[in-house]
C-alpha cells in the first residue's frame, strides 16, 4: 500500500499541487471486482483546499487515472455502519450517498481518522461521524490554543512536507558559500547558528536606534487625528445642508412623478378611446348595405358580403378587460345585435325564396315533358321514341352558378346565426329531394323502356293530378315553408313530398312482366342492355360529384367544423332530426364535414338506391346472364368512386348496390346448378352433348368476353369453380342414368366438348378442371373402344387364350404345339374360319353399332373408328407373335394382313 502511494503523490497529485494524506482500498457496494482508491488530500498552497478524490486503475492497468473529487466541506456524513464489530462497509454523504466496501477494515478505519483530524484542522462546519468507535476519533482541542495546530495533529497530518522551489534555491545558494556544508555538517551548523546570532543582535540595535524615529511618527499620528476631526465637523455641517436640498429634491421628484403619472393616464385613454372607435365603428354604407342591399345583383351581393363581414369584425372584437362595463359599448353591441339579426333574416327569407324559384321552373318543365305523353290527341308514340333516344338526366349547374354568389353570405350566417343556417339547409334538401326524386325516376323510365321496349300506354300518368293544381299546390306548400323559416326552425320539418307513392309505383309497374327465357335473346339484345346500364350509371356519377361539389361550396363544409349530432343516419333524414340536434347555445360538435355532406347527400337522392335496385332486378328478370354485365360494371364505378373519397354517399350507395347485383349474380349461378341437378333425358333418343354443357360453353364465353381486364375477376373464378365441377357431377350422373347411349359414349363425347371448350377459352383457374376433363374423355374413350371392339376374332381369341393359360402353366412356348388341342392342326380349323371377307363383313357391322351410339354434333365416329382400328391391329400382331413363337417354322399365317385391317376400315369408314 506504500507503494501505491508513492506512486499515486508522484504520478496524480504532485503535478496538481496536492498532498496525499490517507488511501484507502474499496470498492462499490454491490459491485465487485471493480476496485478503486479513496484517497484525502490537502493543497500545498494557502488557503488550504481539502478534497476526497476517487482513483482508478486505467483500462490497460498500467497507469491510474484521476476520476472524481468531492470537498470535504461538502462532506455531510460519515457513517461507518457498526462501531463494535468489523465492518469493511461503509457511507460518504455528499450531494448523495456513496456506499463503499473497504478491502480491510484497518484500512477503512485510518480513512476515517484522517477524515476526522482534517475536519477538526480546517473545517469550521463539522462532520457528523455515526456508527464510528469512540477510539478513532481524539478529543477535540479548543480552538484559540496553539497547541493543536503546532502539536500532534499536525505530526498526525502532516507526516512529511517537501520544500518548494524557492527554499530549494535558498538552501542551494547557502550550502555553495560554505565549502564544508556537506562534509562537516557540524561545522556548518556552528556557522549558522553564530551568524544567527550576530543577524539577531543587529536586529535589536535596529530596534533600540529607531526609537526616536517612532516617537517622531507617534506625534504625526496625533497632528492627523486633530486634522481628521476637523473635517468630520466640516463633513456634518455639508450634511446638514445637503439634508434640506435633500428634502426639496424629494418634494420636485414626487411633483413630477404625479405629472408623468396624470400623462400616462391620458394617453391610455386615448389609447383606449382610439381603440373602441377603431373596431367597433361600422360605417353608414355598410349599414345601408345590411338594411337596404340589393340581394339580386352581383354588385348588390358583393357590398351586402363586405358589409357583413365588416359587422362580424366588429361583433367578434377582443374587448380589453373593462369594456364590457362601458355603457355605450353595451350600446353599441346591441345595435350591432339587432343588425345582424335583422339582415340574417333578410338573407334567409331571400335564399329561401331563390330556393322556391328555382324549384318552381324546374317543376314545370318536368310537368310540361310529363304530361305530353297524357294530353289528349297527343302522339304518345313520338313522345317514346324521343325519350328512349334521349337517355340523360337535367344539368342543374346554372341552378348551382347562380346560388354560388351567395356562398360567402351562407359562410357569414353559419358563424353568425347558426339557427337560420339549419333552416336553409334542411328547406334546400326537402326542395332538391323532390326535385330529384322526380328527375330521377323519369330517367329510370326511360331506362326501363329502352331496355323492355314496351310500356303500360294510358296508366303511367293516370294518378298525376292536373298541371295547374299541381304546381300551385307545390308552390304554395314551398312559399309557406320560406315564410315560417324567419319565425321557427322546427315548423320546417313539415314539408312532405306529395305523389310519391303514385310515383312509386309507377316506377315498379315494369317488373310485372313475366319472366323471359335467356334463350330468346342474342348477344345483340345483352349488348344493347349493358350500354343502357353503363349510361345509367354514367349519367348518375357527375350528377352526384356536381351536387357534393355545390354542397360543400355553398354550405361551406370545406374544413372540420361544428355540425348537428346524429343518432343514425335514418333518424337523421327524418324532418325534424336536425333541429333537435341543437340547443339554444348552438352546434354541437359530434361528426365531421364528411359526415355533414354524406347526410345531406342522402336525404337528397334517397331515391337512386331504390331504383337502381328496381333496374337490376328488370335486368335480371329480362335476362339472368344481365347479372354478369350489371356486376362488371357496377364493380368498376365503385372503384372508382372509392379511388376519390371511400366514405362519400356516391361510394356508398354503388357500394350498397353492388351488393345486391352480387347476389343476383350468385343467384344465376345457383339456378343453373339447380337447373342441372334437374335435368332428365329421353329414354328414346341418343342422349349427345348435354344441354347444361352447351350452356356452361355459353356462359363461359359470355362471362370470358365481359370480365376481360375487370376488378371482380376473383368473383368470375369462383363461379368457374362451382359451375364445372357441378357439370362433371351431373354429367356422371346423366351417364349413369342413361338406357339408350352407353354411359362411356356419354362421358366420352361431353368431357371432350369440355375439354375443347376450355382450350379454347383458355381460363387459368380452370386448368386443373381441362387436364381432369382431357383424362376422363381419354379414359372413356378406351373403354368404350375396348368394350364395343370387344373379341372380333372369338375362337381364335379362345384358341390363344388356351395356349396362354398352357404357357402360364409351365410349358415351354416352343412345346404347345405338342399339346394336342392346341397342335398346328386345330390352330389351321380355327384360322380357316375366319377369312377376309368374315374378318370385313364384322368390321361394317361395328361401324354401324358405333354410328348408332354417336351424335353427329361432337363428331367423333372417325376418332373413335380410328382408336377401334388401331386396338385391331394391336390383337393381330399379338396373335402373329404367339404363332411365331409358339409354332416357329410352321409356315401358319393368318388368310388376312394388316394391310387388309387398314384398306378394310377406310372402305367402311368411306362407304357410310
Amino acid at each position: 500500500m506504500t507503494a501505491i502511494k508513492h506512486a499515486l503523490q508522484r504520478d496524480i497529485f504532485t503535478p496538481n499541487d496536492e498532498r496525499l494524506l490517507s488511501i484507502v482500498n474499496v470498492c462499490k457496494a454491490g459491485k465487485k471486482k471493480r476496485n478503486c482508491f479513496l484517497c484525502a488530500t490537502v493543497t500545498t498552497e494557502r488557503p488550504v483546499q481539502v478534497n476526497v478524490v476517487k482513483v482508478k486503475k486505467s483500462d490497460k492497468g498500467d497507469f491510474y487515472k484521476r476520476q472524481t473529487a468531492w470537498a470535504l466541506r461538502d462532506l455531510a456524513v460519515v457513517d461507518a455502519k457498526d462501531a463494535v464489530k468489523e465492518n469493511p462497509e461503509f457511507d460518504l454523504h455528499f450531494d448523495k450517498v456513496y456506499k463503499w466496501v473497504a478491502s480491510s477494515t484497518a484500512e477503512k478505519n485510518t480513512f476515517i481518522s484522517c477524515i476526522w483530524k482534517l475536519n477538526q484542522r480546517y473545517l469550521r462546519k463539522k462532520i457528523d461521524f455515526i456508527n464510528v468507535s469512540s477510539q478513532l476519533l481524539e478529543e477535540s482541542v479548543p480552538s484559540g490554543e496553539n497547541q493543536s495546530v503546532a502539536g500532534g495533529d499536525e505530526e498526525a497530518v502532516d507526516e512529511y512536507q517537501e520544500l518548494n522551489a524557492r527554499e530549494e534555491q535558498d538552501i542551494e545558494i547557502m550550502m555553495e558559500g560554505c565549502e564544508y556544508a556537506i562534509s562537516n555538517a557540524e561545522a556548518f551548523a556552528e556557522k549558522l547558528s553564530r551568524e544567527l546570532q550576530v543577524l539577531d543582535g543587529a536586529n535589536i540595535q535596529s530596534i533600540m536606534a529607531s526609537e526616536k524615529q517612532v516617537n517622531i511618527l507617534m506625534k504625526l499620528l496625533d497632528e492627523a487625528l486633530k486634522e481628521v476631526d476637523q473635517i468630520e465637523m466640516k463633513l456634518s455641517s455639508y450634511e446638514e445642508m445637503l439634508q434640506s436640498v435633500k428634502e426639496q429634491m424629494d418634494q420636485i421628484s414626487e411633483s413630477n412623478h404625479l405629472i408623468h403619472l396624470s400623462n400616462t393616464n391620458n394617453v391610455k385613454l386615448l389609447s383606449e378611446i382610439e381603440f373602441l372607435v377603431n373596431h367597433m365603428d361600422l360605417a353608414k354604407g355598410h349599414i345601408k348595405a345590411l338594411q337596404e342591399g340589393d340581394l339580386t345583383s352581383s354588385r348588390g351581393i358583393e357590398a351586402c358580403t363586405n358589409a357583413a363581414d365588416a359587422l362580424l369584425q366588429c361583433m367578434n372584437v377582443a374587448l380589453r378587460p373593462g369594456h364590457d362595463m362601458l355603457h355605450a359599448v353595451k350600446e353599441q353591441q346591441q345595435r350591432f345585435s339587432d343588425l345582424r339579426e335583422q339582415f340574417a333574416r333578410r338573407l334567409a327569407s331571400h335564399l329561401n325564396s331563390v330556393f322556391v324559384q328555382q324549384f318552381t321552373q324546374t317543376l314545370l318543365q318536368l310537368y310540361n315533358r310529363s304530361y305530353s305523353l297524357s294530353v289528349p290527341g297527343h302522339d304518345q308514340s313520338s313522345t317514346l321514341a324521343q325519350h328512349s333516344v334521349e337517355l340523360t338526366l337535367p344539368n342543374h349547374h346554372p341552378f348551382h352558378r347562380d346560388l354560388l354568389r351567395y356562398a360567402k353570405l351562407m359562410e357569414w350566417l353559419k358563424n353568425t346565426d347558426y339557427g337560420k343556417y339549419e333552416g336553409l339547409t334542411k328547406n334546400y334538401m326537402d326542395y332538391l329531394s323532390r326535385l330529384y326524386e322526380r328527375e330521377i325516376k323519369d330517367f329510370f323510365e326511360v331506362a326501363k323502356i329502352k331496355m323492355t321496349g314496351t310500356t303500360k300506354e294510358g296508366k303511367k300518368f293516370a294518378t298525376l293530378p292536373r298541371k295547374e293544381s299541381a304546381v300551385k299546390q307545390e308552390t304554395e306548400s314551398l312559399h309557406g315553408s320560406s315564410g315560417k323559416l324567419t319565425g321557427s326552425t322546427s315548423s320546417l320539418n313539415k314539408l312532405s313530398v306529395q305523389s310519391s307513392g303514385s310515383r312509386r309505383s309507377q316506377s315498379s309497374s315494369l317488373l310485372d312482366m313475366g319472366n323471359m327465357s335467356a334463350s330468346d335473346l342474342d348477344v345483340a339484345d345483352r349488348t344493347k342492355f349493358d350500354k343502357i346500364f353503363e349510361q345509367v350509371l354514367s349519367e348518375l356519377e357527375p350528377l352526384c360529384l356536381a351536387e357534393q361539389d355545390f354542397i360543400s361550396k355553398f354550405f361551406k363544409l370545406q374544413q372540420h367544423q361544428s355540425i348537428p349530432g346524429t343518432t343514425n343516419e335514418a333518424e337523421e333524414m327524418d324532418g325534424g332530426s336536425l333541429s333537435r340536434s341543437y340547443t339554444s347555445g348552438g352546434p354541437q360538435t359530434v361528426s365531421s364535414e364528411k359526415d355533414m355532406i354524406r347526410q345531406m347527400m342522402t336525404k337528397i337522392f334517397r331515391c337512386i338506391e331504390p331504383e337502381l335496385n328496381n333496374l337490376i332486378a328488370l335486368g335480371d328478370k329480362i335476362d339472368s346472364f344481365n347479372s354478369l354485365y350489371m356486376l362488371v360494371k357496377m364493380s368498376h364505378h365503385v372503384w372508382t368512386a372509392q379511388n376519390v373519397d371511400p366514405a362519400s354517399f356516391l361510394s356508398t350507395t354503388l357500394g350498397n348496390v353492388l351488393v345486391t347485383v352480387k347476389r343476383n349474380f350468385d343467384k344465376c349461378i345457383s339456378n343453373q346448378m339447380k337447373q342441372m341437378d334437374e335435368v332428365k333425358i329421353s329414354k328414346k333418343s341418343k342422349v349427345g352433348i348435354l344441354p347444361f354443357v352447351a350452356e356452361f360453353e355459353e356462359f363461359a364465353g359470355l362471362a370470358e368476353s365481359i370480365f376481360k381486364n375487370a376488378e371482380r375477376r376473383g368473383d368470375l373464378d369462383k363461379a368457374y369453380i362451382k359451375l364445372i365441377r357441378a357439370v362433371f357431377v351431373s354429367v356422371e350422373k346423366v351417364a349413369n342414368e342413361s338406357q339408350k347411349t352407353p354411359r362411356d359414349v356419354v362421358m366420352m363425347e361431353n368431357f371432350h366438348h369440355i375439354f375443347a371448350t376450355l382450350s379454347r377459352l383458355k381460363i387459368s383457374c380452370l386448368e386443373s378442371e381441362k387436364k381432369e376433363a382431357k383424362q376422363k374423355y381419354t379414359d372413356h374413350l378406351q373403354s368404350y373402344v375396348i368394350y364395343s371392339l370387344g373379341q372380333p376374332l372369338e375362337k381364335l381369341n379362345h384358341f390363344f387364350e388356351g395356349v396362354e393359360a398352357r404357357v402360364a402353366q409351365g410349358i415351354r412356348e416352343e412345346e404347345v404345339s405338342y399339346q394336342l388341342a392346341f397342335n398346328k392342326q386345330e390352330l389351321r380349323k380355327v384360322i380357316k374360319e375366319y377369312p377376309g371377307k368374315e374378318v370385313k363383313k364384322g368390321l361394317d357391322n361395328l361401324y354401324k353399332k358405333v354410328d348408332k351410339h354417336l351424335c353427329e354434333e361432337e363428331n367423333l365416329l372417325q376418332v373413335v373408328w380410328h382408336s377401334m382400328q388401331d386396338e385391331f391391329i394391336r390383337q393381330y400382331k399379338h396373335f402373329e407373335g404367339l404363332i411365331a413363337r409358339c409354332y416357329p417354322g410352321s409356315g401358319i399365317t393368318m388368310e388376312f394382313t394388316i394391310q387388309d385391317i387398314l384398306d378394310y376400315c377406310s372402305s367402311i369408314a368411306q362407304s357410310h
